[in-house]
């Protein structure tokens, strides 16, 4: 690991006695109402006994889910990402009564405004130590947490009001909004102890120690292409997965893949075009064709070889990589010979076809020597559901380390680890 930045306001160096201190955590993890994974939540318990312990009266709050709708600006609430879970699991977990204030909330535009008055009362209550901490409401509840206008700047006035510091440790929230950003103009600002881990790991990733095997997958090929592009410069090897690596295939054989649009194909171009010369791009061979996205049916599924491709020719839906794809020889050798690999991506769709995501993290798992870095709550969940045997080794095993942000990890390959623009925030206004 690196050292961080000296610039870097930390947690530790913060005189916390008596201070309220508002923390933005990332907790999302909550789908329909339910807990997921619990990683996020459990990473962020030494920041939340070491503000009590030094006298600190801790507010929390975390995003959860996604509540905005972009072309209306309406935004949804509901049981569905409510914070109420992610409570319940703190009270059970830390026994420190977390409560979450009853603010007024519009059905087309959610909670309008936070009143500092209104939260009063049970400030009052945090100080007296009669609860153990005050949650907020899911931030993007708040009319001004996506919107960057004024009711963002109105929102971070808000939030400064009711605190005396603030703490960012949401590695996974790298967007600039309200709660990972503005509010960091308004309160002296630190980082928490998970960012300072986290950050200290990217160096892994930024600087990796040869031969680097990196794995990356996405539903959409235009949002990855920037951090592709980049890692592409770095790694040894690369491994494409999801509709990035049926675009690489449609733009390398000319052939036409359901689910992969025109314009990310034309992107792929140029990284087929990159790859003529270095050859870094690992190709499993074996691909699992499906006419469906919503069910498996064991009628229309067939393995393809790309050997087989044919100009012209047109494919259904490609949706996981067949687990033989992992005997090539140049596949299992870049696995098992690489000192550092970085993993953010499953092989496929793995809730439907689990075999080639389950296969690789079993080959992954057989080097012993390498630095396994994971990126993503999504890629954390499937190591769990899909190899638990080996989710439950790596938990205790020095050379893994899992992210809590797969998109941030990306996002500091692109724009270096301290470009992440809420990592920015807290060194420009440090003093």
């Amino acid at each position: 690991m690196s050292s961080l930045d000296p610039k870097l306001p930390l947690i530790q160096n913060r005189e916390l006695e008596g201070k309220v201190v508002l923390a933005r955590v990332d907790h999302n993890v909550v789908e329909k109402g339910v807990i997921k994974d619990a990683f996020r939540i459990d990473s962020t318990f030494g920041l939340v006994h070491y503000i009590a312990s030094k006298g600190g009266f801790p507010i929390l709050m975390t995003h959860a889910g996604r509540t905005r709708d972009k072309k209306t600006g309406r935004i949804k609430t509901g049981p569905e990402t409510s914070v109420a879970p992610i409570v319940g699991y703190l009270d059970r977990k830390l026994r420190g009564g977390f409560a979450v204030p009853e603010l007024p909330i519009d059905p087309e535009l959610g909670i309008v405004a936070l009143d500092p008055k209104a939260l009063e009362p049970l400030l009052k209550k945090l100080k007296a130590r009669e609860i153990g901490g005050i949650y907020l409401p899911n931030t993007r509840w708040f009319a001004g947490e996506e919107s960057k206008d004024e009711k963002t700047e109105a929102l971070a006035d808000s939030l400064s009001a009711i605190a005396d510091l603030y703490v960012n440790d949401a590695f996974g929230s790298w967007q600039p909004h309200a709660s990972t950003f503005d509010v960091a103009a308004k309160l002296p600002p630190s980082a928490g102890f998970l960012m300072q881990k986290e950050l200290s790991h990217l160096e892994l990733v930024l600087n990796p120690e040869p031969p680097f095997l990196a794995v990356v997958a996405g539903a959409k090929y235009d949002t990855k292409i920037g951090p592709l592009l980049k890692i592409y410069e770095k790694t040894d090897s690369l491994l494409l997965g999801g509709v990035i690596y049926n675009a690489f295939l449609s733009a390398k054989y000319g052939v036409k893949i359901k689910g992969v649009a025109e314009e990310d194909v034309k992107l792929a171009a140029d990284l087929v075009a990159k790859d003529k010369s270095a050859g870094k791009i690992l190709e499993p061979g074996a691909l699992v064709e499906s006419p469906s996205l919503d069910r498996r049916d064991p009628a229309g599924v067939r393995i393809v070889k790309t050997k087989d491709f044919k100009e012209g020719r047109e494919y259904g839906y490609f949706l996981d990589v067949a687990p033989e794809s992992f005997d090539c020889p140049k596949i299992s050798s870049a696995i098992s010979d690489a000192k550092t690999i970085f993993v953010n991506a499953v092989m496929g769709l793995a809730s439907l076809f689990p075999e080639g995501s389950a296969r690789f993290y079993s080959e992954v798992g057989r080097n012993k020597a390498a630095r396994k870095l994971f990126g993503g709550g999504d890629t954390l969940q499937e190591l769990k559901e899909l190899t638990p045997g080996l989710y439950m080794e790596a938990m205790d095993d020095e050379s893994y380390y899992f992210f809590t942000g797969g998109g941030a990890v990306l996002t500091a390959i692109e724009s270096g680890a301290y470009g992440i623009k809420p990592v920015k925030a807290l060194l420009d206004n440090a003093n």
